[in-house]
C-alpha cells in the first residue's frame, strides 16, 4: 500500500503595486459596465456641455471682444477651449455623488470583506469617470466642428498637438475626479455630495480665461485668473489647438502654459489622491 497526501498548490506573492492596478482595473470594469446599463447617466453627461456649447457660441458670440474684435467666428475658436475645460472639471460632481452613493449603500463595507487593495476602490472608480469623460470630450468636439470650430486658426498647428491637447484635458479632468472622490467621501448623501462636488466649480471655471479675455479684467481679478490652474489648461489647449486667445502675461503659468497645466494637475492628483485614501480607510475602518 501506498499513502498520498494531498498539498495546497503554491501560489506565487502578488506585488503589493501588481494587486493594487489588477483591483482597481475590476472596479473600474465594474463602474463601466454599471455605465452602460444606465445609459442616461451617459446622455445627460453629454447634453450639458452641448448646451453649453450652443448657447456660448450663439449668444455671446458678436458680443464678446477678444482682442481687438468682436468678430463671432474669433470668439468660437476662442471659446472652445474654455467649453472642453469646463466639461472635463465638471465630471467632478459624478465622481462626489458616485462614491457617496456607494457608501450609502454599504457596497463600499462588501469590498473591506475582500481581500483587497484599500486604494482600488477610488481609483478603479476615478479611471471609469475618466472613461466617461473621454467619450463626452469626443462627442463635444465633434459638435464643436459642426458649429465652425476649427483648429489651427490663429497658428499653425498639427495633428500631435491637438492630441497633446486633449491629453491635457483629460488629465485635468482626472485631476479633478480626485478632489470630487474626497467631497463624496465627507458628506453623508448623494445629493449633498452632488451640490458639493459642483458649486466650487462655478468660481473655479468663470474666474479664469475660459469665457472672457482676461487681460480685460481688474488687476487683482486678472492676477487670481492667470494663476488659476483651470486658467493654465485653457490657455495650453488655445496654444496648441492654434486657436486665438493665447493673452500675452508676465505671469508664468500664462507664459508656459503646458508645463503650467502639467504641474498643476500632478499636484493635484498627489494631493488630493493622499487625501481621498485616507479619508477612505478612517471611513471604512
Amino acid at each position: 500500500m501506498s499513502a498520498t497526501t494531498d498539498t495546497a498548490p503554491v501560489t506565487a506573492p502578488v506585488h503589493p503595486l501588481g494587486q493594487s492596478v489588477r483591483d482597481s482595473l475590476v472596479i473600474a470594469r465594474r463602474n463601466l459596465i454599471r455605465m452602460t446599463r444606465i445609459p442616461e447617466m451617459v446622455l445627460f453627461g453629454v447634453i450639458q456641455p452641448v448646451m453649453f456649447v450652443v448657447l456660448f457660441t450663439y449668444v455671446f458670440g458678436g458680443s464678446m471682444k477678444i482682442g481687438n474684435t468682436t468678430d463671432a467666428d474669433v470668439y468660437k475658436d476662442f471659446l472652445m477651449a474654455g467649453i472642453f475645460a469646463q466639461t472635463v472639471t465638471f465630471a467632478t460632481a459624478g465622481s462626489a455623488a458616485g462614491i457617496a452613493d456607494d457608501m450609502q449603500k454599504g457596497l463600499v463595507d462588501r469590498f473591506r470583506s475582500l481581500p483587497m487593495a484599500r486604494g482600488a476602490v477610488l481609483t478603479g472608480r476615478t479611471v471609469a469617470d475618466l472613461v466617461q469623460t473621454a467619450i463626452t470630450l469626443l462627442v463635444l468636439a465633434i459638435v464643436a466642428l459642426i458649429v465652425g470650430w476649427r483648429t489651427g486658426s490663429a497658428a499653425p498647428t498639427d495633428a500631435g498637438r491637438i492630441l497633446a491637447g486633449f491629453a491635457l484635458l483629460l488629465l485635468l479632468g482626472y485631476a479633478f475626479t480626485w478632489i470630487g472622490a474626497l467631497i463624496g467621501l465627507s458628506v453623508r448623501t448623494p445629493e449633498a455630495a452632488t451640490s458639493g462636488g459642483i458649486i466650487w466649480l462655478f468660481p473655479v471655471t468663470f474666474v479664469s480665461n475660459a469665457f472672457v479675455d482676461s487681460s480685460q479684467m481688474t488687476p487683482w481679478l486678472r492676477h487670481i485668473a492667470e494663476w488659476n490652474p483651470f486658467s493654465a489648461t485653457v490657455q495650453a489647449c488655445r496654444e496648441l489647438f492654434g486657436n486665438p486667445g493665447v493673452v500675452q502675461s508676465d505671469a508664468w503659468p500664462m507664459q508656459h502654459p503646458v508645463w503650467a497645466s502639467l504641474i498643476w494637475s500632478v499636484l493635484i492628483i498627489a494631493v488630493f489622491r493622499t487625501l481621498a485614501v485616507r479619508k477612505y480607510r478612517s471611513a471604512a475602518s
